[in-house]
């Protein structure tokens, strides 16, 4: 996540702000439209306080996933009827609604044929006949796994989608695992950026100074939002930016970290420039943030945006990871039309095959902001061509005063073969040698 610092504008994943309970966690090219939807908002928030105090004693634990392996996402009519054999009564799937954009179908077999359930939204909640009202699919399933209720027969037995299946995040979850603070707790103050979700506000909580990143009423935003937030709920690392937890009521959904006093490391450099920015603390920038990145790839996570913007700086000079609003599990594919370019690698772009080894690239790029003092990459080659460019084997020159075994890391950082890339393990063990050297 950032600070909101820097505005990268990508917007991706609709929901509205009220439909906060569950979201869909993809795994795959093309995310299905957001399993997401809330019911009885302010019954929900009553249980939240009502459980909160109970939980905010307990040790915070990882957010987890609740499996939907019955939901097919984006199949047709025709393949919903071809895929559900032999027609056993009971047997079904949840696809993606062809004729209403949005909406789902319950697909049940009942004597040898299948009945297609209209699931739509209502009240911002689901449902199919009007009379049972449900937050999200997976209650709706286990609903009529339990009784009929005016279907033509009990859901029975699930057919499971082969390959990477779907998961819904229940905002419950965070309940039970002691991530709620209580409102009363929290004090906001100025504004201190803009991100892609909201306002990010100056906050007091406990006493610290924290950074509350504000989901706005307006946001189309919850998905990435709170798959930011699950994430960093697994994610302990001292050059990672820390999650505190998440404030809920019926108007905002706020993500609490920890605070950065000195902003992103883009604008550090920039505004300090040569005059104020060492030797030292550009090695100290470089070694803390690939320490974060190891320890990503050690946790088979894949940041996907990694750039100096998205890398914050403590009072204490300390240099950590944050923007976790794309990061996924190793080699997740994605659209790429988005992604910012002059990060980006090659292959990412091109198939949208992201990995540890993008990163590594992006890593390089990142080490040169650093030592061009927080320079735009490829100022002097309009954005459209610089792809084309580095395909054809265009490198950055080295910055002015850039040490040659940086440099040389950015190199090998920018092999065009994913493979040929050197690991973040690796390249932490030469900078460490070469923080010795320049410390002495």
């Amino acid at each position: 996540m950032d600070h909101g610092y820097q505005n990268t504008g990508r917007t991706h994943f609709g929901t509205t702000p009220q439909q906060l309970v569950t979201h869909s966690f993809c795994d795959r090219a093309s995310p299905v439209s957001p399993v997401t939807n809330l019911g009885s908002y302010s019954s929900f928030v009553q249980h939240i306080k009502d459980d909160t105090n109970m939980n905010s004693l307990q040790r915070k634990a990882q957010v987890k996933l609740n499996a939907m392996p019955w939901f097919h996402g984006k199949i047709s009519r025709e393949m919903a009827e071809e895929l559900l054999t032999p027609k056993e009564n009971g047997l079904f799937l949840v696809r993606e609604s062809t004729n209403y954009p949005g909406d789902y179908t319950l697909c049940v077999c009942y004597v040898g044929k299948v009945e297609h359930y209209r699931v739509k939204y209502k009240d911002n909640q689901l449902t199919i006949d009007d009379e049972e009202f449900f937050e999200n699919l997976s209650q709706l399933v286990e609903h009529y796994q339990k009784d009929a209720d005016g279907l033509c027969t009990q859901l029975t037995k699930s057919l499971p989608k082969k390959g990477k299946q779907e998961f819904c995040i229940d905002t419950k979850s965070f309940i039970d695992a002691g991530w709620v603070i209580q409102e009363q707790e929290l004090q906001l103050n100025e504004t201190i950026g803009k991100g892609e979700f909201g306002d990010v506000l100056l906050g007091v909580y406990r006493g610290e100074k924290v950074a509350v990143k504000m989901l706005k009423d307006s946001s189309v935003e919850a998905q990435k939002f709170l798959t930011e937030a699950l994430l960093m709920t697994s994610l302990r690392h001292e050059n990672l930016v820390e999650l505190l937890g998440l404030v809920l009521n019926e108007k905002h959904l706020l993500l609490v970290t920890e605070y950065m006093g000195k902003g992103s490391l883009v604008e550090y450099l920039r505004s300090r420039g040569r005059l104020h920015v060492t030797k030292k603390d550009q090695i100290n920038f470089a070694v803390d943030t690939c320490s974060g990145m190891e320890y990503l790839e050690f946790r088979k996570v894949v940041h996907r945006d990694l750039a100096a913007r998205n890398v914050l700086i403590s009072e204490a000079g300390v240099a950590k990871v944050a923007d976790f609003g794309l990061a996924r599990e190793e080699n997740y594919i994605v659209d790429a039309g988005k992604l910012p370019i002059k990060w980006t690698a090659p292959e990412a772009l091109r198939q949208g095959v992201f990995s540890n080894k993008s990163d590594m690239w992006s890593f390089g790029v990142l080490l040169w902001e650093i030592y061009s003092f927080g320079r735009v990459p490829y100022s002097r080659i309009p954005l459209v061509d610089v792809v084309k460019h580095v395909e054809k084997g265009y490198r950055m020159e080295a910055p002015e005063c850039c040490p040659p075994e940086i440099y040389e890391i950015m190199r090998q950082a920018w092999d065009l073969l994913p493979d040929r890339r050197p690991t973040f393990k690796d390249v932490k063990t030469k900078l460490a040698q070469l923080k010795v050297v320049t410390i002495n």
